[in-house]
């Protein structure tokens, strides 16, 4: 079948058009249409409610739900978003959405749909995911369709008016951690036919109905999946008990709120314990420019990547020091650990305990260090060290003892304290700290040297790898770590330890 969305007539001239009505040319496979989104094209569609306008040819009707004989589900949504009520013959309005919203989401175990059609993008669809290229995302399309988005869960979502392609990365329909695991959604734009700048405008794929797959292949999340990029809209329309409509300001970002807080962790809201109001959760910053750190980012190396959880992810580092060389980056765009919401603080937390014990299984301990200074994505670099060969002290005193060399005040912090209580958002520092909660702290003022952390553990002290000091030293080609990066057993050992794959 042909689903077909955006403006199906454009500028066709009636004499070819009346060619398919008089059967003197035929569509040769089913094709199914949206309706008019502007006031011209009209006069195409005689029945509001769907019909047949010429063999093969079928318009599915302002708003609705076709079923394929193979079970397939496809929702769609016909016209250009509108204010009034009722609204013009080539729009929807906020009443037609919450309409078929409500039929669809009163059937019994509703799980979502296989495809969901509209004409305009859903706003906010960049969130969190790759770039749009020109397209705004937080400017263009309709909140509404957003709302919908939100509550039909598609697999597949297709739109066009913006006259450009654009696939965006698979999105999460559950909260992690929180919710039971649902599928992913994919929203694929579409641009106009035949455009002169060769930008796709076909998209040819074969689906298995939901009601038709396996639950557990139905539930399976693949590696580049980002957030929901309509969480936050969505539930502060549920809150009102109605859909968006486009006057309100469109979100840019959502914070999950996990609510339960793990082992004796400091309350980090800054609050008295007798206040019940939390913090306003800190919104990741925009990269200003390619980030390869940013896992919706297309420059991220994902082969690289071990573990996925709600708000951060670890991957084996890049030219690591050791194999087990790893970083706890956050998923979103954050310059610093004093940058972090309280959610990523809590999983940032959890990546630590789970290396910890992970490390500790193989006779090691870690170092964690964090150099915000001159980089613009957090990383937490954790290398392992022989339990038997250094000590606490014998890691302390050789950071200080480099430091000094160097000039660089390098000073304990207490072991309870919070990396925020001496460095504010913005101020470039250095960071170390032991799995024993042991920490040291230098406040970078002038110039200080980018592999600092990684040279003191790569000095004949530790780990006596001095030549393996400058990560560029060690970094190999993408096909090379590709091939290393499988035959490594980090990801295979760390399966036990990792939390994200139980929860």
């Amino acid at each position: 079948m042909l689903l077909c969305v955006g403006n199906f007539f454009g500028a066709t001239s009636e004499a070819e058009w009346a060619e398919y009505r008089t059967g003197a040319k035929k569509a040769p496979i089913p094709t199914y249409v949206l309706g008019a989104n502007d006031q011209e094209a009209i006069s195409y569609f005689p029945d509001v409610s769907g019909c047949e306008l010429a063999e093969n040819i079928t318009y599915l009707g302002r708003r609705g739900l076709y079923s394929g004989t193979s079970g397939l589900q496809i929702a769609y949504l016909s016209g250009i978003e509108s204010q009034d009520e009722p609204a013009p013959a080539y729009s929807f309005s906020a009443k037609d959405v919450a309409e078929l919203k409500t039929s669809l989401l009163s059937t019994p175990n509703f799980k979502g749909v296989d495809i969901l059609l509209t004409s305009p993008w859903p706003r906010d669809v960049g969130t969190f995911a790759n770039s749009a290229g020109e397209i705004d995302t937080k400017k263009c399309g309709s909140l509404l369709v957003s709302d919908l988005a939100a509550s039909l869960k598609p697999r597949y979502h297709f739109a066009a008016l913006e006259k450009t392609y654009y696939e965006r990365l698979p999105y999460r329909n559950h909260t992690v951690l929180q919710e039971t695991p649902q599928h992913v959604s994919r929203f694929i734009a579409l641009a106009a036919v035949g455009n002169t700048n060769k930008k796709k405008y076909l998209y040819a794929f074969s689906i298995t109905p939901m009601s038709l797959m396996d639950p557990v292949e139905l539930v399976k999340q693949p590696q580049d999946v980002t957030e929901n990029p309509y969480r936050k809209s969505w539930k502060e329309a549920q809150k009102t008990k109605k859909p968006l409509c486009a006057e309100e300001e469109p979100a840019c970002q959502f914070f999950f709120d996990l609510n339960k807080r793990q082992g004796k962790k400091r309350p980090s809201d800054g609050k008295e314990a007798g206040n019940s109001q939390p913090k306003q959760a800190k919104k990741p910053s925009q990269p200003t420019g390619p980030c390869w750190f940013c896992l919706a980012s297309p420059d991220v190396e994902k082969h690289l990547v071990v573990s996925i959880g709600m708000h951060c992810y670890l991957a084996l580092a890049k030219g690591g020091l050791l194999p087990d060389h790893v970083l706890i980056l956050p998923i979103g765009h954050y310059q610093s650990v004093v940058d972090l919401s309280s959610e990523v603080v809590e999983e940032v937390t959890k990546y630590k305990a789970a290396l910890k014990d992970f490390f500790r299984s193989k006779g090691k301990r870690y170092v964690l260090f964090e150099r915000n200074y001159r980089s613009q994505h957090l990383q937490l670099q954790v290398i392992p060290v022989p339990l038997d060969h250094c000590s606490p002290e014998d890691i302390k005193e050789s950071f200080i003892a480099q430091a000094q060399e160097q000039q660089i005040e390098l000073v304990e912090i207490p072991e309870h304290s919070d990396i925020t209580q001496v460095a504010q958002p913005g101020t470039p520092y250095f960071y170390v700290e032991l799995d024993t909660g042991e920490k040291l702290f230098h406040r970078i003022r002038g110039r200080f040297p980018l592999h600092f952390g990684r040279a003191v553990l790569a000095s004949p002290a530790l780990l006596a790898l001095p030549e393996q000091a400058d990560w560029r030293r060690c970094a190999a080609g993408r096909a090379a770590e590709e091939e290393a990066a499988q035959a490594r057993a980090f990801r295979r050992d760390f399966q036990p330890f990792d939390f994200a794959l139980r929860d």
